[in-house]
């Protein structure tokens, strides 16, 4: 399990991250997000090493981070660290082999990542011919190879079409059934919404918000979402509630003081009712409101 235990990182007297805690199991995808800013990869260069806290602590397995239990760890930046000249092939091996793969082993990872990521087509070419989308692909096969048992990802899908989104959570669902603990940032909030286990909401240094999708939604509004046929004129007048008309032709009642077989009821007075049940707000939309 990697754990985060009251993380602080201060730059004089501004303080970038404010005792950030958090947990990720083995075989679990932790989704990391929050406004640009906030903190996430201030975390996740802590994590790796990268840079130092000012205080708290950063463990795997109840123990420290050295740099050898760091080597068994994958890490992807924001920002691509390749090199332009070398060919995919030779770079994913490369760095397999820094990682400490034999030239062999580096080489039959490097063949079946870049595969599974659709740039077999591309392995012989520099990637300073590569598109955006396919660079960042490389970047993902580098921080893959070695099979490291921790990924820290930031803005993994950045750039990619929906192919290569596609490929890269299908990748990353495989190594989360292997026992590869995963923490990704994404703003990409319906994707982290799809692939998560647990996430944590980040805002100016502090975390605001951990648990599962579901957990987090339960912190928003109740809100029921019904849709009537042929309503009788004025209807939305009689209802016990404020009723709020929707793009796709539902409407959504915010009646928290009143029971809402009450609500069905008076709804059943006022036309056939075709769907009725609480509404489960999007990560986005809970999201918006939590750091808002």
């Amino acid at each position: 399990m990697l754990r985060i235990d009251g993380l602080t990182k201060k730059y004089g007297d501004k303080t970038a991250l404010d005792r950030v805690e958090f947990s990720v199991p083995a075989g679990e995808i932790f989704g990391f997000i929050g406004p640009n800013g906030a903190g996430k990869s201030t975390t996740m260069r802590i994590i790796m090493g990268v840079l130092e806290a000012t205080s708290g602590e950063v463990t795997w397995e109840g123990r420290s981070l050295t740099r050898d239990v760091r080597r068994t760890f994958g890490y992807m930046p924001e920002e691509r660290g390749l090199y332009q000249k070398m060919k995919v092939s030779e770079q994913v091996r490369y760095f397999g082999e820094l990682y400490g793969m034999t030239a062999a082993d580096a080489r039959t990872e490097s063949d079946l990542l870049l595969d599974q990521l659709e740039l077999g087509s591309y392995r012989n070419q520099e990637v300073q011919a590569l598109s955006l989308g396919n660079q960042q692909r490389a970047q993902l096969a580098v921080a893959l190879v070695h099979r490291p048992r921790l990924l820290v990802l930031d803005e993994p899908f950045s750039g990619l079409d929906p192919v290569g989104v596609d490929a890269l959570a299908g990748l990353l669902r495989q190594r989360r059934a292997d026992g590869v603990s995963i923490v990704f940032s994404s703003h990409q909030l319906d994707l982290v919404e799809r692939m998560i286990d647990s996430l944590g909401i980040i805002n100016s240094g502090r975390i605001i918000a951990t648990g599962t999708a579901d957990e987090i939604r339960s912190r928003g509004e109740r809100l029921l979402r019904v849709k009537l046929r042929d309503p009788r004129d004025g209807w939305s007048q009689r209802i016990p509630g404020h009723v709020i008309e929707t793009e796709d032709g539902t409407y959504l009642i915010d009646s928290p003081s009143t029971d809402s077989r009450d609500v069905l009821a008076a709804l059943m007075i006022e036309g056939d009712v075709e769907q009725f049940g609480w509404d489960q707000p999007r990560l986005a939309e809970i999201f918006r409101e939590m750091v808002a």
